[in-house]
């Protein structure tokens, strides 16, 4: 159910992800009828995820604080134990995805089997000589990196990441060049038809976003490298241009110039997305994703691997305590950066096809070869940078439920009321309207009483939000709109009345003033009817209908 128009669809997720329902379960949990004993898989997979769960106490423990709740995610995958202000403090800093596993470990730990196995091995002339220790290298990677994704839970971030190393080692193993356009496009394909929801999550468009960003650059610098030698060789007229980029791209080529300019481009590719998806951007993330980068590099990766081979011994204290070390000092400089101006930009909510516009961008700027070419992406992003500007303004938001609405006041902010708002649906309403408030200080609790609650709109509008039969009464005379879960009786005189039955119909709902009428825009479309999203049943009966009535005239064949 989509808390806005356009926002995340949990339900989709859920039926792809073949999850018939969720909820809370108060008290003792007693099955009417013994469950069916599990398969081995199954087995496995449980004596696995207890494995997880200890492992990631004990590495909480051992390290203490918030650094510990970030390490067992570092580690195993498991976010439980963080605390909403560990969360607030890394997402703000631009370095989130410290706490998930995806590419960058996913390549670090394949990349620490392929390249140990292959020196080992080099160290026989023997086996160096003769034999192909860079293919048995390279299929040991991909061994590793299938265990390493089960046993960090197999995200689907995960999964994306494995994908793209498993083309990446099998190039390797056919004597293909494994870093490439072309596997990075088969990578995305395989994920495509694997799960074909995931092209509309966020971790799919950052992950692949910021791969094909850096894949484009080391083909670039490979091709100017080619060229350099062909001058060299007297194949072709040495140029002077391409001697200057030469030595630009020599410059960052290596060390920390080569970090932040990999930084630079993955933030730029990946920028459109961050604020279609999340309505943040950090700019601040040169600061943030090199330290995330030698952090994973020289604590994380390392100390996962080494730790969890001495775990079962009782000698992995010493690992733990020297990858806790790394991270303190990482959470320091991320609270010193959310200290700093403008640490967080908060934005406004796109125009429907301004992403669009930009993704082409991203795409013109990252596949085509020549500097003409690449150039199309210029007037791609200005279209779509203008769709970002222009976003649809709403002056009212109403959740699916209708058990809690957002009316903009006289101040230009949103107001929430609501008996219990959903703090999700908050979180996504004020997120479209660049709020940077907590939830809880945009719900309005004195708004309301036992029966409903009441706000009114910057023109003087009043919104009457009806949780009891009892007030309809009054507020059907007096209130200009009602909003009720319920369903509003026939008569009820107010100018606009939004109840069950229409939001059943609509979805979530925003609403934008125009003279003393309205302009909606709501969660469902028109006719919409789909797995996760099914059409009410008014709908399908209409849809029945003329099929009815077709039958039942007298025109009609009879068998």
């Amino acid at each position: 159910m989509k808390g806005l128009p356009g926002g995340y669809d949990f339900a989709r997720d859920a039926w792809f992800a073949r999850i018939g329902a969720v909820g809370n379960v108060v008290g003792r949990v007693t099955l009417m009828t013994p469950p069916h004993p599990p398969g081995l898989v199954d087995s496995a997979l449980m004596a696995l995820d207890r494995s997880r769960n200890a492992l990631a106490l004990r590495i909480d423990t051992i390290v203490g604080g918030e650094a510990g709740a970030v390490a067992a995610a570092m580690v195993t995958g498991k976010r439980d134990l963080l605390s909403d202000d560990t969360k607030d403090v890394i997402r703000e800093a631009g370095i989130f995805h410290i706490i998930t596993i995806s590419g960058v470990q996913m390549t670090l730990m394949a990349g620490i089997f392929f390249v140990g196995l292959r020196r080992v091995l080099a160290l026989s002339p023997s086996l160096a000589l003769r034999y192909p220790i860079k293919q048995w290298a390279a299929a040991t990677a991909i061994l590793g990196a299938i265990f390493y994704d089960i046993a960090t839970g197999s995200r689907v971030g995960t999964e994306r990441a494995l994908f793209m190393t498993l083309i990446m080692l099998g190039a390797v193993l056919a004597g293909r060049q494994s870093l490439s356009m072309r596997n990075l496009a088969l990578a995305a394909v395989l994920v495509m038809l694997v799960a074909p929801e995931a092209i509309l999550g966020a971790s799919f468009q950052l992950s692949f976003a910021a791969v094909a960003a850096l894949v484009a650059v080391y083909e670039s610098r490979a091709e100017n490298g080619a060229q350099i030698r062909d001058e060299r060789a007297g194949l072709v007229a040495p140029s002077p241009m391409r001697a200057r980029i030469a030595a630009l791209r020599a410059f960052f080529g290596h060390g920390p110039p080569a970090l932040l300019f990999a930084t630079l481009c993955a933030t730029t590719a990946t920028a459109s997305f961050m604020a279609y998806d999340f309505h943040e951007l950090n700019p601040y993330v040169l600061i943030g994703n090199p330290l995330t980068l030698t952090l994973i590099e020289l604590f994380a990766v390392p100390c996962a691997l080494l730790g969890t081979l001495l775990y079962p011994l009782g000698l992995d204290a010493f690992v733990w305590h020297y990858l806790g070390l790394g991270i303190r000092f990482v959470l320091w400089v991320a609270r010193w950066i959310g200290t700093l101006p403008g640490a967080s930009t908060h934005i406004n909510v796109f125009a429907p096809w301004a992403i669009v516009f930009l993704t082409f961008a991203v795409l013109s700027a990252v596949i085509w070869r020549s500097a003409l070419l690449r150039l199309t992406a210029v007037p791609l992003a200005i279209i779509g940078l203008y769709g970002t500007m222009n976003g649809p303004s709403f002056d009212m938001a109403i959740a699916a439920t209708g058990d809690a609405v957002a009316v903009r006041g006289a101040d230009g902010a949103l107001t929430i009321i609501g008996r219990r708002p959903s703090q999700f649906t908050v979180e996504q309403w004020l997120g479209a309207d660049a709020d940077a408030r907590d939830p809880h200080e945009a719900i309005d609790m004195s708004a309301c009483d036992r029966i409903g609650c009441v706000g009114i709109l910057a023109d003087g509008r009043s919104v009457a939000l009806v949780l009891d039969d009892a007030a309809f009464a009054e507020d059907c005379l007096r209130a200009d709109i009602v909003i009720t879960p319920l369903y509003a009786p026939p008569g009820c005189a107010a100018p606009l009345v939004i109840d069950r039955d229409r939001l059943r119909g609509s979805g979530a709902m925003l609403l934008r003033a125009q003279g003393k009428g309205w302009a909606f825009d709501t969660a469902r479309a028109v006719d919409e009817d789909r797995p996760w999203s099914p059409a009410p049943p008014v709908w399908k009966r209409a849809r029945a209908a003329p099929e009815q009535k077709a039958n039942d005239s007298p025109d009609a064949s009879q068998d």
